[in-house]
Parts: C-alpha cells; structure tokens; sequence
C-alpha cells in the first residue's frame, strides 16, 4: 500500500503588486499593507503578546499555517527584545507545501529588520519530509516544530498543551479544508482555560465553527484595509490541565548506562536545567555497544511509509541536526555525512527500491536510486545492482557522541563511574540504586534505564520484551579492502577508513559469545563481497580483528521510550490502551535501541526529555504510542479479552 500523498513544495510566485502568492491556492501569503506589522498586529496583539507570556518558564504557540515563517520570525524577535521574556519559547506550526530554503531566502530579503532570525532559521531548514520537524534555535531557548502535512491529518498527532493559536492560512474560501470544523475541533483539544487565538478573519462560518468548538469570540479592530479581525478565548466547561514543567526540586535524574542512549537524555535533560546522575559500570562512556569504532547513519524506507520509516526518518533527520549544532559549539562530534549507498539484492530488490523512490516523492536531497553504472562510478567499483543514495547520510563515531553529549553541560551531570548498579528500590519519595554491599548510593525522584539488555537483571525490569543481540564487526586495515568515499550497505554495512581501519559488519546473533568468531568474521567477508565483488578475494578471515558487542533488541525491533509499565501489576479488567496500563511511578526506558541505536537514540532522548517536562511531544501520537514501553502489555490484554 503506497503512501498516501508525497510532500508537495510550495512554488515561489509573487502578485501584481509583488507581494508573495500562493498558486495552488490562488490567493497571497500576507496582506498587501505589510507581511511583519500583519503578524505584530494580528498575530501577537491578537493573543496579547507579549504581555502573557512574560515572566513565565515556558510559553507555547500554535500556528495552522507557517507559509513564509513571517509569524514565526515576527514572534521570535519580539520575543528577543522583551527582558520579561519567558525562558523558553516553544513554536508549533502546520505547512501542508513548504518552501524550500533558497526560495524562503528570497522572501526573506523583504523584511531586513528580521534578517538575522530569518539566516538562523534557514541554516538549519529541514529537508521537506512528511512530519514532525524540531528545531532549536537561540541557544537552545526557541523549539520550532514544523509539522509537514495536511493539517487535518497532523494536528491530531500532536500532543501539546499550547497558550495561544495562531489561526492562518489563505482565505476561507480559497482553503476551506484550514477552515473546517475539524481543524476547530482539534484546536480545542490542545487548549487549556487560558488559551487565546487570534485570527485575521471575520466569516461567519469561521465565528459559528469556533464558537462551537469551545471558544468564545469578538471582533476587533483589522489591520490595513481589513476592517475587522478576530480574537477568541477557549471558554470550554471543562478545558483540558495546563501542562506545567516538573517541579524544580524534583529537577534531577539517576541514568543508568553511558552510552548514547544515557549520555544523550543526560544530555538533553541537562539542557533543561536538571541535574543528572549517571552511572556507569566502567570507568569512561561507551564500553559496550557504543564502542564500536564506525555506526552507519541512514533511514528505513518502506512503500507504505510504515511506522518504523516515518520514525526513523523523523530520528536521522533530527539526530543530523543535532550533531550539526553540536560540532557549531566546538564539541568533539566525529559525524561524517558524506552519504550512503544502500545497494538493491537482486533484480526484484532493485525493481522494489525504484518503486518506493517514485511513489514517496521524497526530494533527491534525502534520498534518490542510482542505477548500476552510477553507482559503480560513484563506488569506483562494479555494482551488480542499483541502490538507494541517501546524500545526507553517513558514519559516526559513538564514543565522540558519548563525550560531545557529557561535555555540553558538565557542571549538571554528575559522573557515578566505575560504580554498578546492582538492584532498585522504590521509595516513599522515588527511587534508591543500590550497590553489589545493598549500600544506596544514588536518589532521585526520576530514574531511567538506558543500560540496555542489562535492565532485566533488575527485578522490576526483568520480563520487558528485550533479548541479547551479539553483534560482530570486523576491522579491515586501510588498503586492505576498495577505499571508500562514501558509507555502503546491503544485508551488511562496510565503512570508508576511520583512524586506518574500515568497519565490516554485523553480525546478528542470539548469542553470548564475548570472543571474536572466525565465522562471523567470515559472515561479515560474505557480505563486503556481495556489496563489492572480488573485494574479498585476497582477504584472509583469521588474520583480522575486530570486536564483539551485545546489542538489546525489543522482539518487535522498536525501541522501548517511555514510563516503564508494572509488571508485576494486576491488570485493570478489559484495559486495552496505553492509558490505562499500569506504570511504575518515576521509573522510565530508554531501551531496545538494537542495530539502529545510532539512528534511534537522540530523538528518542529528545521525546523521553519532553515527558518529563510536561512539553509538547516533537513527534506524532501514534509514533510515540508505537514506542511505548506499554505497547507489548496493551497486545497481550486484547488476546486475552478477545478470547480463544
């Protein structure tokens, strides 16, 4: 079953009198009179900004229609230039067709009085992929969220609790899918009893469809030749809690395990301004799976765009971002996005791989197929088959993400190495970590296992569906194997020369086996060869090194993100949702990473990071709910009460 509809780019366009036009909906982004005093005057006076949102922690906006980003930018510089500003501006916006950054570079030439937001903005414009896209900007302070997609499908993915909306978009009756009581409606369910809206219409539909959905209207004075706008209250009788941030005394973690997985919520909690204590068994980060010397980066994709492809896709595109702002920061990031190669099997492989390139109409900077003889010219080697090109893909380094991620804030993570976590025990006031002596060595309120299958020696974890994935990858000495210039993959991956040595692997084996194998030594050589014939043939398996690892894989190859659930709990009778599944208070997973934890692991941490802030979610619902520690205990009750 194909996607169902590829991203459509906005075309640039202007009207007669050169203000930007939109074609597909033959009407113009902003008003004639001025696009940034439009945005000031309707947008941020509509819902009284910037008076609310000062001398708050965090204030969160919603806009159904980002267009140019003149909102945003608009917003984003009146936030800059209020000292009562709250400490974080979180920024939710729909955009069915996105511009692409060379034309938002264009339009923004406009308003030189927004130019330096505007520059900070492009350098880091996603690829225009279907999805949740998050973004920090300002040091961190300001979170966009593109949310690419028609708003009708989108905006009931997002999980959020927003102070004020931004209704826009082309006029009602040029876009009447913006306008409908659905839209309305999945609004108010992101509202809370303070929320605003501000809107630049007056129609009537507009007016009866919000009132319905729980607002409470008036007109006020228009902008420019418009004589009239809207502004709105939500006035529900019951509107949902506000979603406020953890209490600050109760602002620290215990993480167990340092390699990306703990290093990076370490990371990413830190930037919250918790503190973190992380414990480790041995003396430095990234000893077991995350030391491996090169990890491929690429996404999955699928011909229907299925759960596990639209999260990884949202997981690299993130994690390239991230990296990116961290290496800008002088942090020690070996990321090495020189592409990937992901070469067809066979005929029928090739013919698939064409298929879902043409149906998901991704643009050619994310991914495009190369035929055989491109990519033999690209490999500077015979390819048998074409593959899949993913230009912004690569290898990584996982110690130096691991030391990137522990250095942004070391005065917020303590470092509990060389210390082992032997047992947990729950407390009136959270959690204890005890040691081999039975001595608690570490408290908090919040705890996180990010230890991989080591999780289940402890008695509450013991049954997650997680199992032991021996993994082993061969070194192969620079010029020893064709050099590189690009990351190559097939049912094996082989790596360009990283500190003299090329990475061959994995292995993938339900095994405990911690010494290196000759025959998956030769396993490895099997599949260099048939990513490049002949490659092999003077290779000699039993002089080659290289190093074991143990993987934890969850049985559906999904990570486990999330409140970990209580399995030793009584069921409630015919529970069948996530909601309603037991829990163990304070106690969350970062677990199940697998072979792809280089993909999964910062966007997951970035998600796990946000629940514990009571923030709005950066990605969709059903994504987050696919990765629910929960999700296996919601399967087993609906076979039990669907019955034999």
């Amino acid at each position: 079953m194909p996607a169902k509809e590829p991203l459509i780019p906005a075309r640039l366009a202007y009207s007669a009198d050169g203000t930007p036009y939109s074609q597909a909906f033959d009407d113009v982004y902003h008003s004639t009179d001025g696009g940034p005093q439009q945005a000031r005057h309707v947008f941020l006076a509509g819902n009284g900004l910037p008076a609310r949102w000062q001398e708050k922690p965090r204030f969160t906006i919603l806009e159904t229609g980002f267009g140019l980003g003149l909102n945003f930018l608009a917003t984003w510089a009146a936030w800059q230039a209020d000292p009562q500003r709250p400490e974080r501006l979180d920024y939710f916006s729909v955009e069915k067709h996105p511009f692409g950054a060379d034309d938002l570079a264009q339009l923004h030439a406009h308003w030189p009085e927004l130019a330096p937001c505007a520059s900070a903005l492009r350098a880091c414009w996603p690829v225009p992929t279907p999805g949740f896209h998050r973004l920090y900007l300002d040091g961190g302070r300001v979170c966009l969220t593109l949310l690419f997609g028609d708003a009708r499908e989108t905006l009931p993915k997002l999980r959020a609790r927003v102070d004020a909306i931004y209704l826009d978009g082309f006029a009602p009756a040029k876009n009447p899918g913006l306008w409908h009581e659905s839209i309305f409606r999945a609004l108010a369910r992101l509202c809370h009893a303070d929320t605003t809206l501000a809107t630049y219409t007056v129609a009537g539909a507009v007016r009866d469809g919000l009132n319905a959905a729980g607002f409470a209207t008036e007109k006020r004075q228009g902008f420019g030749r418009k004589r009239e706008m809207l502004s709105a209250r939500f006035a529900a009788r019951k509107p949902q809690p506000r979603a406020d941030a953890v209490p600050a005394r109760d602002r620290h973690a215990i993480v167990i395990g340092a390699g990306v997985a703990g290093c990076a919520i370490s990371e990413r909690l830190a930037a919250r301004g918790w503190q973190v204590s992380l414990i480790e068994r041995h003396a430095a980060p990234a000893q077991e799976a995350s030391g491996n010397l090169a990890g491929i980066v690429r996404p999955m994709l699928s011909l229907d765009d299925n759960i596990a492809s639209r999260l990884s896709r949202a997981c690299f595109l993130f994690a390239c971002r991230h990296w990116r702002s961290l290496i800008a920061e002088g942090m020690p990031v070996r990321w090495f996005p020189n592409g990937v190669l992901h070469l067809a099997r066979d005929d029928a492989h090739e013919d698939l791989q064409r298929r879902i390139v043409d149906g998901l109409g991704f643009p050619a900077d994310y991914v495009r197929y190369l035929g055989a003889d491109e990519a033999s010219e690209l490999l500077h080697w015979p390819a048998m088959h074409g593959g899949w090109l993913f230009p912004g893909g690569g290898h990584a380094n996982p110690a130096s993400l691991c030391q990137a991620y522990l250095q942004r804030f070391p005065d917020r993570i303590e470092r509990l190495f060389m210390r082992e976590a032997i047992s947990l025990e729950q407390t009136g006031d959270g959690w204890q970590v005890r040691d081999a002596h039975g001595r608690a060595f570490a408290r908090a309120a919040t705890l996180i296992l990010a230890s991989g299958a080591e999780a289940k020696r402890f008695g509450q974890t013991r049954d997650l569906p997680i199992r032991r994935v021996r993994g082993q990858v061969t070194h192969i000495p620079a010029g020893g194997m064709p050099a590189l210039n690009l990351a190559l993959t097939r049912e094996g991956y082989a790596t360009p020369a990283l500190d003299g040595w090329h990475c061959v692997g994995a292995s993938y084996e339900l095994e405990e086996n911690p010494n290196l194998s000759t025959d998956s030594t030769e396993g490895n050589l099997l599949r260099l060869e048939q990513m490049l014939p002949g490659s092999t043939r003077n290779i000699e398996a039993s002089r080659l090194g290289g190093r074991v690892a143990t993987r934890a894989a969850a049985t559906d190859r999904l990570p486990l993100v999330g409140a970990l659930p209580d399995l030793g709990a009584a069921m409630p009778p015919h529970a069948s949702r996530l909601s309603e599944m037991p829990r163990l208070p304070g106690l969350y997973g970062l677990l199940g990473l697998g072979s792809r934890g280089l993909v999964w692991h910062a966007l997951a941490a970035e998600l796990l990071a946000a629940q514990l802030e009571g923030e709005a979610l950066p990605l969709e619902a059903d994504l987050v709910a696919a990765i629910d520690p929960a999700r296996f205990l919601v399967r087993k009750s609906r076979l039990v009460h669907r019955g034999p």
